[in-house]
C-alpha cells in the first residue's frame, strides 16, 4: 500500500510516520483485502491536533475518518479507531460487493465548480443571473450500484454522493435525509 503522510504547517517526524504505517497496515489489512493507497494529513486547530485519513480500496470504495485531540498520536489513534469501526461495520458488505464485481469500479472525471455566495444582503442585484465561478476543478464520479453508492456515502461520512448507476446507465444521487433515512434521486425513472 502506498502512503502519503503529511502535515499542514506541522513537521511530521519519522517516528510518527512509521507509527501511522504500522497501525494503518494492521487496521486495513484486517478488514480490507487489497488497499491501494492511504493519505493521512495532520494539522492544528487552535490547541488541538487534527488527523484526517483517507484509504482507497481496490473495490473502488474510499474510507475516510477524522479526529481531534490535544496530542498528535492520540489524534491519529482516534482516527484509526473510527476507520477500523467503519471497515468492521461494512466488512461483510464490502466482501459481498467485491465478489459480485468482476472488474474494479469505473471512475469518470467530470468538471466541478465552486460558485461564489453573496454574503451581503444589501448587495445590488447582479446584471445577469449567471453565477460567478470562483474555482473549477475535476472530480471523480464512480460507476456503482445503488447499494454500493449508499455504502460509499456512509463509509466516507458524506451527506451526498453523485454516481453513475450501473443498472440504468445514468447519473443518480443518494443523500442523507433530515429524518436519518437515505434519499435516492434517479432521473431516468421519470422517462
Amino acid at each position: 500500500m502506498r502512503y502519503q503522510i503529511s502535515g499542514k504547517q506541522i513537521d511530521i517526524g519519522e517516528a510518527l510516520q512509521s507509527h501511522v504505517r504500522s497501525e494503518l497496515d494492521g487496521i486495513v489489512g484486517k478488514y480490507a483485502e487489497r488497499p491501494t493507497d492511504a493519505q493521512v494529513v495532520f494539522s492544528r486547530s487552535a490547541h488541538e491536533h487534527v488527523c484526517e485519513a483517507t484509504v482507497h480500496l481496490s473495490t473502488g470504495l474510499t474510507a475516510q475518518a477524522k479526529a481531534h485531540a490535544t496530542e498528535i498520536y492520540a489524534a491519529f489513534d482516534q482516527c484509526g479507531e473510527k476507520m477500523e469501526k467503519q471497515l468492521r461495520r461494512y466488512k461483510r458488505r464490502l466482501k459481498n460487493h467485491h465478489r459480485d464485481r468482476s472488474q474494479p469500479v469505473e471512475i469518470s472525471g467530470v468538471p466541478s465548480y465552486i460558485l461564489a455566495s453573496s454574503d451581503n444582503a444589501d448587495e445590488v442585484e447582479p446584471d445577469s443571473l449567471q453565477p460567478m465561478i470562483i474555482a473549477e476543478m475535476e472530480t471523480k464520479v464512480p460507476s456503482l450500484s445503488v447499494g454500493e453508492a449508499v455504502m460509499q456515502m456512509e463509509i466516507a461520512g458524506a451527506p451526498v454522493l453523485v454516481f453513475r448507476n450501473e443498472g440504468r446507465d445514468g447519473v443518480n444521487v443518494v443523500y442523507r435525509r433530515d429524518d436519518g433515512n437515505i434519499g435516492w434521486i434517479d432521473p431516468s425513472r421519470n422517462s
